[in-house]
């Protein structure tokens, strides 16, 4: 069996924030706790365990580590924004009502799952409100936390929906995988 493999965006965006932040001294001991090498730009799809280690060694190493994920997040979402959803859907998105437009930018993000998802099982799990699930959340896999950890996922839906939805939207991890749960699940709504 392959292993699964995940977006690049997972590493470079988090490592394009910390240098950002001037935390290229961070950005160097997470990837070494991790035992991973920073991906080239024009890399493909990494490793899901790779990306899971540099998340990990991120809240291991650093106490802001949510800020940087969520930075990351908002960083992987504009990355989709500009290259991967062309701009002439993205207006025809932003002109239907949001009960219109939220089916088919989720459709869409369930087509291409398996970029973030890798072998993780992502299902929609409802519409009023939207929940959308990864059962066995490869960025999460061995993690154990008190709260939900998928702030880069929650980043990067929020970024979506936000642009293209609902301006004013509200994305909200309701159970995660770390805390025990059978899957990591994003409530998605207008606020």
């Amino acid at each position: 069996m392959q292993a699964g493999r995940i977006g690049p965006n997972a590493i470079l965006q988090l490592a394009d924030v910390l240098e950002r932040r001037g935390e290229g001294e961070l950005l160097s001991a997470v990837l070494a706790e991790a035992g991973v090498e920073r991906p080239p730009r024009d890399a493909g799809m990494l490793p899901e365990g790779d990306c899971a280690a540099v998340h990990q060694a991120l809240r291991r190493l650093s106490p802001r580590a949510e800020a940087v994920l969520e930075e990351a997040g908002r960083a992987t979402g504009d990355y989709i924004l500009t290259h991967r959803i062309p701009q002439l859907a993205q207006g025809a998105l932003r002109g239907l009502p949001g009960f219109l437009a939220a089916p088919v930018l989720t459709r869409a993000i369930a087509r291409h799952s398996w970029t973030f998802a890798g072998t993780g099982a992502f299902r929609v799990e409802g519409g009023r409100p939207l929940v959308l699930s990864v059962a066995r959340n490869p960025l999460v896999a061995g993690w154990r936390a008190e709260v939900p950890q998928c702030i880069w996922h929650v980043a990067v839906f929020r970024r979506l929906y936000g642009r293209l939805v609902w301006p004013e939207v509200r994305v909200t991890e309701v159970a995660c995988c770390a805390c025990g749960d059978a899957a990591c699940r994003f409530e998605i709504a207008a606020a």
